[in-house]
């Protein structure tokens, strides 16, 4: 039904990144901005650090109401283990995993941790779309009417 996909052949590798010394507000910025629900975090040298996303802003906003803001660098709100993929990753180990994991995003990274793209649930979903609803014969429609049973008159409705 769904050839051998990997991750290389769903990733979208143009993302938005994010840098480890950016001050928390100029990321929640740049989210709002791309309109995107999170970013990856990245070295100078493309390796993964981790994810900041709308619930790491939510930790942000919790920490600023109850600590009086202790910190405002980015790091201290990214999550650094996040579940992650590799490029020969199969579709359907990516599908398992966003059903395990609560997540909506996995970043795609090479041995070395280094980021290579990232695949959404909206991926996977296209995916499917594409593969599935290609395979599927449609299917007949010939049912019979509650209404052909009775004669005029005699309908309950």
């Amino acid at each position: 039904m769904i050839p051998s996909i990997v991750a290389r052949e769903m990733m979208v590798s143009n993302l938005i990144t994010l840098s480890p010394e950016m001050d928390v507000f100029d990321a929640i910025d740049v989210l709002l901005r791309k309109k995107i629900s999170g970013a990856p975090v990245v070295d100078p040298d493309g390796r993964f650090l981790g994810i900041f996303s709308e619930k790491s802003c939510m930790r942000f906003v919790l920490d600023a109401a109850y600590e009086q803001l202790p910190s405002n660098m980015l790091m201290a709100f990214v999550d650094r283990n996040p579940r992650v993929i590799t490029e020969e990753t199969d579709f359907l180990t990516v599908a398992q995993t966003f059903i395990d994991a609560a997540c909506r995003r996995l970043p795609v990274l090479d041995d070395e941790r280094r980021l290579k793209g990232q695949i959404s649930r909206r991926d996977v979903m296209r995916v499917a779309r594409q593969h599935i609803g290609a395979a599927r014969t449609p299917v007949k429609q010939q049912g019979l009417y509650v209404s052909a049973l009775y004669e005029d008159g005699q309908r309950p409705i």
